[in-house]
């Protein structure tokens, strides 16, 4: 035996055993295991502006409709990809970056229902020692440098 998950006991072999009751359960296992998720893209360091394909082809490695970017307002350089926002924090704080600095977004291929591209929400926002107690950035004013840098990095 390997595992128990909810009744269902998955054996070495990588299948589930169960009861009748475990049937969905089990069914639903066997097509999850035959899904393979490859993300070859991990967060880069951009820089200098970049075309949109750049864009394209990070937020298509995982998310297909979006990419998630850590800004640093300070530097105006930019993580981008990553499964999470901490992929491109921890990338920009080994590269000399502060965590004051850094605030995370998600930017979209295709605006969002209010016109927008970006979306300023991310746990490595909440910080409220610098008075941001939420995941999406409170200050309009960081905000505009998010996405000033944002929009010369990925116009």
């Amino acid at each position: 035996m390997c595992g128990l998950y909810r009744g269902v006991t998955v054996k070495k072999d990588g299948y589930p055993q169960g009861d009748s009751g475990t049937f969905a359960a089990v069914a639903l296992f066997k097509r999850m295991r035959d899904v393979i998720i490859v993300n070859s893209m991990p967060p880069e360091i951009i820089r200098e502006p970049v075309t949109r394909e750049k864009l394209v082809e990070h937020a298509r490695a995982i998310y297909g409709d979006m990419a998630k970017v850590v800004v640093d307002v300070h530097r105006r350089v930019m993580a981008i990809g990553g499964e999470m926002h901490a992929d491109g924090e921890a990338l920009l704080l080994a590269d000399g970056s502060k965590q004051e600095d850094l605030w995370g977004a998600n930017v979209y291929l295709e605006p969002l229902p209010n016109g927008e591209r970006i979306a300023y929400t991310s746990l490595i926002n909440i910080r409220p020692r610098q008075g941001n107690r939420a995941m999406e950035i409170q200050d309009f004013t960081i905000r505009a440098r998010v996405k000033e840098v944002i929009d010369a990095l990925v116009p």
